[in-house]
């Protein structure tokens, strides 16, 4: 599927009278004149595949000219400064539009290509633009040309729209995501080998963009999470600056950016390259929730069956390791697995790590379809001063994650490469 194919399915999707404003994200300054690396805004990208900032997209069913574009124009000393510009001429080849105009020209234009369309629909949600609609249709009416147009305009979001088509996949996006994927797994590798006591989780961060950068990723989908010991129970742990030390697990979550798609895995594994056997003890309990949730992968599961079979499998595990001492019934009817397993198991991925899309239609749990992309990613977590649990236990967090496409009769593990086993991981560690 192309960008035109997938606004032409919005459009069709979206009252003949309207029109739609996908304003793209503006460069942000870092210090000075210095930018952060700009990434274009990922619905606006969805749905023309134009890479440059401060662009907006007018897209009009029942129309001459489907897709209109404002961007910036050729300049030859911003370009020297700054790097290469499409400008009108090349971003109309490029993209495909039926027009291409100066983005200063938005302010002009716009009234006029609006037409007296009812139904607006916008997605601007840094809030660029959104201030501006009503003046807009207020100078509209005060031309000559609409001067009798007495009509309702309505505003509405176009979001839901473009972030329910999201969450299943085109050919093209599952290519882009597997190749992030396994740029990922060779990342995660590389760590596993170069891993060692002594050695900074800085290093380690270094390392494995360094390898995922050798398959075409120029970013990281999310800042890295390198946590070493008891860093692993901040879940969202990025500051990346501790040396490692003998006897840790190490979790590194991570992924790469391929063309605006990402991975999201997660391996935990020891330091030294050999799980003690507490250590081997809560993997393999994680590892099987992990599993036994991949299990259930298929058109038709209902979402939350993952989560479900996930924290069931783990609260068992919680009871054997002697954490939890109760039934596995009460367990699972007072949730008690809470304590130790913080977060959900999975989410949506694709443009964004946690993919646009909701996981109900309504009050009903959204059923799995044929290439939806997700993770699944159970974890287990055990502070350093937490006095309900034994000693061997404290300090350390495990979780495994994996990134699963649904097939048409079940489900395909894309990260499967990325050594997931006890045997494999010190296998892989000792080669």
């Amino acid at each position: 599927m192309n960008y035109q194919q997938r606004r032409e399915l919005l459009l069709q999707e979206l009252e003949q009278d309207s029109a739609v404003i996908l304003v793209g994200n503006t460069e942000k300054v870092r210090n000075k004149n210095i930018t952060y690396n700009f990434r274009q805004d990922n619905d606006f990208y969805y749905l023309t595949g134009f890479s440059e900032p401060d662009a907006v997209a007018l897209l009009r069913p029942n129309s001459e000219q489907p897709f209109v574009l404002f961007n910036l124009p050729k300049d030859e000393a911003a370009e020297v400064s700054f790097g290469h510009r499409c400008g009108q001429k090349m971003a109309g080849e490029l993209v495909a539009c039926d027009a291409a105009y100066d983005i200063a020209e938005l302010e002009e234009r716009l009234p006029e290509l609006l037409e007296q369309r009812q139904h607006i629909y916008l997605s601007d949600e840094l809030g660029r633009f959104s201030h501006r609609i009503f003046d807009w249709l207020h100078q509209q009416r005060r031309s000559a040309k609409f001067d009798e147009a007495k009509i309702f305009r309505s505003l509405h979001s176009v979001l839901p729209f473009i972030h329910e088509r999201r969450i299943v996949k085109d050919e093209s996006e599952l290519e882009r995501i597997r190749k992030a994927v396994n740029a990922s797994v060779a990342g995660h590798k590389t760590v596993m080998k170069v891993a060692a006591s002594g050695i900074n989780e800085q290093q380690l961060t270094g390392a494995f963009f360094g390898k995922v950068s050798e398959f075409g990723c120029q970013d990281v989908g999310y800042p890295t999470i390198m946590a070493s010991g008891n860093n692993a129970i901040c879940l969202h742990y990025t500051e990346n600056n501790d040396e490692l030390q003998d006897g840790q697990i190490l979790l590194i979550d991570a992924g790469g950016d391929y063309q605006y798609y990402t991975a999201d895995i997660t391996r935990s594994f020891p330091v030294n390259g050999t799980f003690n056997d507490t250590q081997k003890a809560v993997y393999e309990v994680v590892l099987a929730a992990l599993d036994n949730a991949i299990a259930l992968v298929k058109p038709g599961t209902p979402w939350n069956k993952l989560y479900e079979t996930a924290m069931s499998t783990l609260a068992r595990g919680l009871i054997d390791l002697g954490i939890l001492q109760c039934s596995h019934q009460e367990a699972m009817e007072k949730e008690l697995y809470k304590r130790y397993s913080v977060h959900k198991t999975g989410h949506w991925l694709g443009l964004d790590v946690h993919d646009v899309g909701r996981y109900k239609n309504g009050q009903e749990w959204k059923t799995l379809e044929p290439n939806m992309v997700f993770t699944i990613e159970p974890g287990l977590y055990f502070e350093a001063n937490d006095e309900s649990v034994a000693p061997e236990f404290r300090g350390m967090g495990i979780r495994i994650e994996d990134d699963i496409l649904v097939t048409q009769n079940g489900y395909e593990n894309l990260s499967a490469g990325a050594p997931r086993t006890v045997e494999d991981i010190e296998a892989w560690m000792a080669s």
